[in-house]
């Protein structure tokens, strides 16, 4: 790496901080494609199929990400395209109609089918939104088929959920004229934390409530300007934008990480439904109580630490919140791939006036701060862990906590264990050593 340092020169690729404050960076990346949504989304979407329309590269990522599965089969694949295919020399879309005979002809339970773009059209030689279309003229009414891209250009893995959520927002039907005020919750999430949603806010008298996506493809809400939504995901700006563009209201809160940030959450639906304060601190206060039991028991493990994050999934700023909020952490740098302040302005009022915000990454550069700040903790990808613990950084792997149910009062336990957890196995092997 240092080798590669020399080469550069000092101002090639960042621009210094601006009157936000944030400095922001255009270098070499350190990210998985949004392919790795799939991995999430074909285990909530119940009725859904994902196939990935791309090369054997993308064959083995899905599968290395998602693991085996023995006891099912899983709900997506990969039509791997061909030297052939690339080249124009075969018929992509009759070699695709083909693919999709042949799964629905195994799979009839399919109700929903992603296409998925693992690259431009231009390089797969295929406009899979109108093979969608074709496809769903075809095998309709009782099969809908979509498309979005997860190449990996997108700004993060995470970017596949966006795209596959603003898809489905499309669908959607509209509000009917005499539509009562009704909360949508955009994101995925697994069905112990939405069940958990669900008491909550019938506790608090709010409904009705629709979570996007539900467990079932085609039981799409109503969306209109009745609409009020939640975003349950820091990531989702395309989402929001299209439910914006259907006339639904998005309301501006903290993400639900930890008992602040699901309080606070949860706050912007009452005041927008006119729950009274009463009803709501009767309404959350067992599940806070429970929440803060929790988190207390890994404060004194966090209390003081110094926490680096690299930018991976957007979640950075809510998890900063989270640490420093609750835990007593100091985040020293919460870089993010990118920042949409419209979405996450509410996180970061509430980090320290002393933190660096980070938008992007150039890679070597953000490793050279990290070594001169010496955090006890690095929030980092899979590719950059390993070296970090070599040149003694405790680190915990970024897209754990986007696969782990980390949402909510029950779960701010089990967030908070996933921080502690590297620093407690860290004096553990001290110990050994000593």
């Amino acid at each position: 790496m240092s080798a590669s340092l020399a080469l550069r020169r000092p101002d090639a690729n960042a621009q210094p901080p601006g009157a936000s404050g944030v400095l922001r960076e255009r270098g070499q990346r350190e990210v998985f494609c949004g392919l790795t949504g799939i991995v999430w989304l074909h285990r909530k979407i119940q009725d859904a199929f994902f196939l990935v329309v791309g090369s054997r590269t993308c064959a083995h990522l899905i599968q290395s990400a998602a693991g085996v599965m023995i006891f099912a089969e899983p709900r997506f694949a990969t039509a791997i395209l061909e030297e052939r295919d690339l080249a124009g020399m075969a018929d992509a879309n009759a070699e695709l109609d083909r693919v999709v005979g042949d799964l629905l002809a195994r799979r009839p339970d399919i109700r929903t089918l992603f296409l998925v773009g693992s690259c431009p059209s231009e390089v797969i030689k295929l406009d899979l939104s109108r093979a969608a279309q074709r496809l769903t003229a075809q095998h309709g009414p009782g099969l809908r088929v979509l498309s979005y891209s997860g190449s990996g250009i997108e700004t993060t893995f995470t970017q596949g959920e966006d795209a596959c959520l603003a898809a489905l927002v499309a669908e959607c039907p509209p509000e009917a004229p005499d539509a009562a005020p009704s909360l949508l919750i955009a994101g995925a999430l697994p069905d112990i934390v939405e069940d958990q949603f669900h008491r909550l806010f019938d506790a608090l008298g709010i409904g009705p409530v629709a979570f996007l996506p539900g467990r079932r493809s085609h039981a799409l809400p109503a969306i209109g300007p009745q609409t009020r939504v939640l975003l349950a995901q820091p990531f989702l700006g395309d989402t929001a934008l299209r439910l914006e563009d259907r006339g639904a209201r998005r309301l501006a809160a903290p993400f639900p990480f930890g008992v602040e940030g699901t309080t606070a959450w949860l706050e912007a639906a009452a005041l927008a439904f006119g729950v009274s304060p009463q009803r709501f601190a009767g309404a959350v206060a067992p599940a806070q109580q429970r929440g803060r039991q929790a988190v207390a028991a890994h404060r004194a493990l966090l209390q003081d630490r110094r926490v680096f994050f690299f930018p991976d999934s957007q979640l950075e700023p809510s998890l900063a919140r989270f640490l420093h909020e609750e835990l007593g952490a100091i985040p020293v740098e919460v870089a993010s791939p990118y920042l949409n302040r419209d979405l996450v302005g509410p996180e970061l009022e509430r980090l320290p006036a002393e933190v660096r915000l980070v938008e992007g990454q150039d890679v070597e550069r953000q490793l050279d701060r990290c070594r001169a700040d010496r955090p006890d903790l690095a929030v980092c990808g899979l590719g950059l862990a390993n070296p970090l613990e070599a040149q003694g950084v405790a680190t915990k792997w970024s897209i754990e906590l986007v696969f782990s149910p980390v949402h909510g009062f029950e779960q701010a336990g089990d967030l908070a264990a996933l921080f502690s957890r590297p620093l407690a196995r860290r004096a553990r092997l001290k110990g050994l050593a000593a």
